[in-house]
């Protein structure tokens, strides 16, 4: 046994021995080397339909000391990567959200807060059977384990179409609590590290609060009030160089005066500074500002972590990786599905929220640093954690297609109808306004476009219901006597409140073509003669979407912006109108996915009026 450790630790060494470490201008080679290496596989990992994190953690991996080639400066990039932690929680601070805490707070606060306890204690009991730990270092990594990625959940919904409806409002009010978690776990790390140094818990633990409020005191008091002044006065130069600099400036000066003057941690400082800032007008613009300076330097904080990532310390303690990285699952996504299904979500909103969450990333990150840093962890406990953020973060997708999956299976058994039947009720139109609906067109999502359609309809009294997923939005519709279903349109009972077997015209203008398909394939299911437009976004889009059966019209937003362009210009040029619409129609029937709409059937008698 002692031969084999020797034998891998002396080729650990030979490893590290053949790395080439550029002697002149370290900061300038290390700077090239990460950021390069984070570009190349960022990109790789995009068009494997990655989130680019994952990309930037192998970038550290292979710029490591661990592993073969050429090798970054550690200790620069570790500096690098502390402006990156500032930066990061600058940016989580501007936009934090305190009306998407409360829009979901029945269901975010005691929902993230149970799960943030039952993914701590999994967790604890991970890396106290797994890693051997202590009690409180047990904690520190459960905490860890059970804290999602902002980032790839918020990418996650974006990509599926799921951010601006009822999923999207219930993950993000949980982020949000997630997030003030990790700020109140920045403040007690140091002083549960300093209890197991010997001193005094409680004594440590004041002086913390105590420091913590003399911070915020002054923030509320001064920064308030000089921050947002200061940032005015650079925008009133009109230089956009000085708004950017006078914005970083904030963010690091508060960060660093927070550590020096009251011994808070710089991401603490800067996640505050990021409060204070975006209460006020200029909070978009800062955001704006600072967000690329904050993309660079995070990245390098991701590259910073992944250096520090040994593959050999893996390989040697195989069951302690899978652990964790059950642990991470469970902590996330499967308490986060429990504590949903408890509150009585709606199955396939409680299981898209879940898939989104089932991932740990940067906070994860900061948390385990931090403790390691302040001796409060041992640096071991860093591969399997560092293993677990690589494995959920890529299985993410995946989870996610399973998860609704299960969601749907979910809705349709008889015992969970029964228990989520107050839930369901509420998405669906009074059996008075639909038992008198015909002849009507229904219109998915009341966004940019959706808006319009139902604008020019209404200009001609002719009547339609609305599909809206983003409750508030619906509840405005309804106040304004608007025939709203709230909900998914993707859901067959959600699309029955709107009478599709009834309906003439079908408008899908979703922004995401899978579940725009999903749509018209229900909605074809119940009516076969219904007529359909929907919206696409790339010509590849166009393609798939102009072969559905009842499809009539495919629109996409630049194409209309090209045509209306050019027949603009040929009317200015002097071309007749029947010259320039033949011209029209001839483009258009050229390009990718052209197709004469389908002959509408005719409006004698005339539509009765919307109710």
């Amino acid at each position: 046994m002692a031969l084999e450790t020797g034998a891998r630790h002396a080729c650990r060494n030979v490893l590290v021995r053949d790395r080439h470490v550029h002697p002149t201008a370290p900061l300038y080679f290390t700077l090239v080397a990460a950021l390069s290496l984070a570009l190349l596989l960022g990109i790789l990992a995009r068009q494997l339909r990655l989130p680019p994190l994952v990309g930037y953690l192998l970038a550290g991996v292979a710029v490591g000391p661990h592993t073969p080639g050429i090798f970054a400066d550690p200790d620069l990039t570790a500096a690098l990567a502390e402006i990156g932690v500032a930066l990061l929680l600058f940016g989580v601070g501007l936009h934090f959200s305190l009306a998407d805490l409360l829009a979901a707070r029945r269901v975010a606060v005691p929902g993230a807060l149970g799960q943030i306890a039952a993914g701590t204690v999994l967790g604890a009991l991970a890396g106290a059977g797994a890693l051997g730990l202590d009690p409180a270092p047990a904690l520190v990594v459960g905490l860890a384990l059970a804290i999602a990625s902002t980032a790839v959940a918020t990418r996650t919904l974006t990509d599926r179409g799921r951010l601006s409806g009822e999923a999207g409002r219930i993950a993000l009010g949980w982020l949000v609590v997630q997030d003030l978690v990790v700020v109140v776990a920045l403040v007690l790390l140091p002083a549960v590290a300093g209890a197991e140094e010997g001193r005094s818990l409680v004594l440590d633990l004041a002086r913390s609060l105590l420091a913590l409020t003399g911070f915020i005191v002054a923030m509320a008091v001064v920064g308030r009030r000089l921050l947002p002044w200061a940032l005015a006065r650079a925008a009133r130069t009109g230089s956009r160089e000085l708004f950017t600099l006078a914005v970083v400036v904030a963010a690091l000066g508060v960060a660093y005066g927070a550590a020096e003057l009251f011994g808070v941690s710089v991401a603490l400082g800067a996640f505050f500074a990021g409060v204070v800032l975006g209460e006020s007008h200029l909070s978009h613009q800062a955001a704006a500002r600072a967000l690329p300076l904050e993309q660079v330097f995070a990245v390098l904080f991701f590259v910073s972590v992944g250096m520090l990532f040994d593959p050999l310390a893996v390989i040697e303690a195989p069951f302690a990786a899978v652990a964790v990285v059950l642990a991470a699952l469970l902590g996330t996504g499967g308490a986060t599905l429990a504590m949903l299904a408890l509150l009585r979500v709606e199955p396939r909103t409680a299981a898209i929220v879940a898939g989104a969450l089932a991932q740990i990333g940067e906070f994860s990150f900061v948390l385990t640093e931090l403790a390691i840093g302040r001796g409060l962890l041992p640096a071991e406990a860093r591969g399997p954690v560092l293993v677990a953020a690589f494995v959920t973060v890529v299985a993410n997708p995946v989870i996610g297609l399973l998860t609704e999956r299960l969601g749907e299976r979910a809705a349709r058994s008889r015992r969970l109808r029964h228990w989520f039947g107050g839930t369901r009720a509420r998405r669906r139109l009074p059996d008075r306004l639909a038992a008198g609906l015909a002849d009507h067109a229904i219109i998915v999502g009341h966004g940019r476009v959706g808006s319009v359609v139902a604008a020019a309809l209404r200009r001609h009294h002719l009547p339609y219901v609305v599909i809206e997923a983003d409750h508030r939005q619906a509840e405005r519709l309804r106040a304004q006597g608007t025939l709203t279903v709230w909900g998914d349109a993707t859901d067959p009972e959600v699309l029955a409140g709107a009478r599709p077997e009834t309906a003439r015209l079908l408008v899908v203008a979703l922004p995401v073509a899978f579940l725009a398909q999903r749509v018209v394939e229900l909605a074809c299911a119940a009516n076969p003669g219904i007529d359909i437009a929907v919206r696409a976004h790339a010509d590849e889009e166009v393609a798939l979407l102009s072969t559905l059966d009842g499809v009539g019209l495919v629109v996409m937003g630049e194409r209309e912006v090209a045509l209306g362009a050019s027949d603009y210009v040929l009317q200015r040029f002097g071309v007749d109108a029947a010259s320039a619409q033949a011209t029209m129609d001839a483009l258009r029937a050229g390009m990718p996915g052209a197709q004469r709409p389908r002959a509408a059937a005719p409006l004698d008698p005339p539509l009765p009026a919307s109710p």
